[in-house]
């Protein structure tokens, strides 16, 4: 089975076990801490390891989770460890937010600016993005800053990618003339 539909439906478990619980929240605030706490290499490389037996990985995530974490959230993970499947538990947790975020209706989208934008300009851009089909009720927006752009902006929103960027445009212009034929004359 791909990684894709292991995770997916782990995910979607767990989703529905929080959901049946009324723990929707609290369990996704445990999976986004869980995910911080993923970047650590060797709690990365633990989970990864088919050397360590499930029995000492489960000890090792009761011992560094414990009292930071739901109960849903670590039965879960115990679950997941007893069936083997720890490897994809960041995976897992990706798509548990995926599927959080699609159930709650929030888009996420990324905007790129040559310089920090004014809260006018974010609003408005926020406000043309809920208007369009493209986003759903509610945005989560992450905003970074990119001189390269030179000027205007670049809006990602899923698979859509909105280039208005000066850059962008002055590659078009250099595409567009050394596509021209000029003939010289005097």
């Amino acid at each position: 089975m791909s990684v894709s539909r292991i995770s997916s439906r782990y995910a979607k478990s767990l989703m529905e076990l929080s959901l049946d619980r009324n723990e929707l929240e609290v369990v996704k605030k445990d999976i986004l801490y869980f995910i911080e706490a993923m970047r650590n290499r060797d709690l990365y490389l633990l989970l990864k390891s088919p050397i360590i037996n499930a029995g000492k990985k489960i000890s090792i995530i009761k011992t560094v989770f414990g009292d930071k974490l739901n109960s849903t959230t670590m039965a879960f993970l115990e679950i997941v460890i007893k069936k083997g499947r720890e490897m994809y538990l960041p995976e897992i947790a990706a798509d548990f937010i995926g599927q959080y975020k699609f159930y709650n209706k929030i888009s996420t989208i990324k905007i790129t600016t040559a310089s920090p934008l004014s809260q006018e300009s974010m609003n408005d851009i926020k406000s043309k993005m809920l208007a369009s089909n493209i986003t759903m009720d509610k945005l989560e927006v992450t905003e970074k800053v990119d001189p390269s752009i030179i000027g205007g902006f670049i809006i990602e929103a899923g698979d859509k990618l909105y280039d208005a960027s000066i850059a962008h445009k002055l590659e078009e212009m250099k595409k567009n003339l050394s596509n021209t034929q000029f003939v010289k004359s005097f």
